[in-house]
């Protein structure tokens, strides 16, 4: 069964100068659109990587205390369908790596003009794994801290809306960590 074991670290993005960093280091990018459906746990998403555009269906729910995510690729036609039902959406674009038995993806929530309104980080664990890594290097300085395991406030979901979002951000700053 495949199981969901990730982190996710709040970053700043400081006007851009994180994703411009990453934008010139050797690591994927990828812009995603992505809607949530009227049944929990379901999401569509497209993926724009190296010029190919890819349909993502993702069913995704919490069993005995762990995530269960089972994703598989669907045609274009049958992303447009499903579109018409969406419910939230967002746009992010997302850098990726391997670093050891880690891989990290951090994302750049957009607003509708293109401005990055949130920012996150998240690192995908083996199985048994329970305390994230280190941070990389490369991100260090951008983090506020460690989203609380399981904190719905974080998923990028509840992330779609940009008000929410804000206001989280701006509660991070005001008390200088993630609460």
């Amino acid at each position: 069964m495949p199981i969901e074991n990730e982190r996710k670290f709040v970053l700043f993005d400081n006007d851009g100068d994180l994703e411009a960093q990453l934008a010139k280091e050797p690591v994927a990018r990828s812009v995603l659109r992505q809607a949530y459906l009227d049944a929990s746990g379901v999401r569509i998403r497209e993926i724009v990587k190296d010029g190919a555009t890819h349909h993502v269906f993702t069913y995704k729910r919490p069993v005995d205390g762990q995530m269960v995510e089972i994703e598989t690729e669907i045609s274009a036609v049958d992303f447009d369908r499903l579109w018409k039902l969406r419910r939230e959406t967002l746009s992010k674009v997302r850098y990726s790596w391997n670093e050891g038995r880690f891989h990290w993806d951090v994302d750049f929530f957009k607003s509708d003009a293109g401005k990055t309104y949130f920012a996150l980080a998240e690192v995908e664990m083996p199985e048994e794994e329970t305390v994230p890594p280190d941070v990389p290097p490369r991100l260090k300085q951008h983090v506020f801290g460690l989203a609380p395991f399981g904190d719905p406030r974080f998923t990028s979901k509840r992330l779609s809306d940009q008000a929410h979002a804000e206001r989280l951000l701006s509660d991070i700053r005001r008390s200088g960590r993630v609460e």
